[in-house]
């Protein structure tokens, strides 16, 4: 069992201290509060995953509207730019 790169003997040492410094009756107080911080990490963390993917699908989506209209007004330009040119000789 190794969580947060922690064996089992360092985790017992750990809990055997905390017994000793915050007593029985603290302990259940203090894993709860340390769960709740824990599951509220996890919260922000999917967030902001969420919204970060959220806003790199916006990019890709203006990156390919982008792609698509380029060329369109490339085309647009150089037929204007021919017209200008072609009246500017007549």
């Amino acid at each position: 069992m190794n969580i947060f790169g922690i064996g089992l003997p360092e985790m017992a040492l750990i809990m055997i201290v905390a017994l000793l410094i915050f007593g029985p009756k603290k302990l259940p107080e203090i894993g709860r509060s340390m769960g709740k911080a824990v599951r509220g990490f996890q919260e922000a963390s999917k967030e902001f995953e969420n919204e970060f993917k959220h806003e790199a699908e916006q990019i890709e989506q203006a990156v390919q509207t982008t792609a698509e209209l380029e060329p369109k007004q490339i085309a647009a330009a150089e037929t204007s730019e021919n017209n200008t040119t072609s009246s500017q000789q007549s």
